[in-house]
């Protein structure tokens, strides 16, 4: 019997241990993004359509053979270009974006977009619009991946 229970509390030791583990490994890749971003009015492909119609600015900050490959019609590549981790608390001076590529004037209404919740390149540089005092920021979480599966134009 007390072989029986030595066993059962090695397993539920190990069990634990690696139970922290992940707990521990979720703060360095937190996985897809926040579900919300200062500054940023989340949207979904639908109201990123409707901001575009009344001419709004999008901005894909995926790489650019990414943009290649496909994209929203009509969307400026900006890429993000990040080394930094996929966590809200990144080093953006590890990052590269170029904020110049952007609309001189900060009070446009602009639109960051990239492949959906689990790629962190629009929140990241929808974050660097904010902080460079972009008034107007809209972040489609969805990305790509959800405009497209909503059969809206890409090219």
């Amino acid at each position: 019997m007390k072989m029986i229970l030595s066993s059962v509390r090695q397993g539920i030791f190990a069990w634990l241990a690696a139970a922290a583990l992940l707990l521990a490994a979720g703060g360095a890749y937190a996985g897809d993004t926040p579900t919300s971003l200062a500054g940023a009015t989340v949207v979904t492909a639908q109201k990123a359509k409707e901001l575009m119609g009344s001419g709004a600015v999008m901005i894909d900050a995926r790489l650019a053979n990414e943009y290649v490959e496909a994209h929203i019609k009509g969307a400026k590549n900006i890429p993000y270009k990040e080394k930094s981790g996929k966590t809200a608390d990144y080093d953006a001076s590890q990052d590269h974006f170029d904020l110049a590529k952007l609309p001189a004037d900060k009070n446009a209404p602009v639109i960051f977009g990239c492949n959906g919740p689990e790629c962190w390149k629009s929140y990241k540089a929808a974050h660097a619009a904010i902080k460079a005092g972009y008034k107007k920021v809209y972040w489609l979480r969805g990305g790509f991946p959800e405009w497209k599966a909503k059969g809206y134009p890409v090219e």
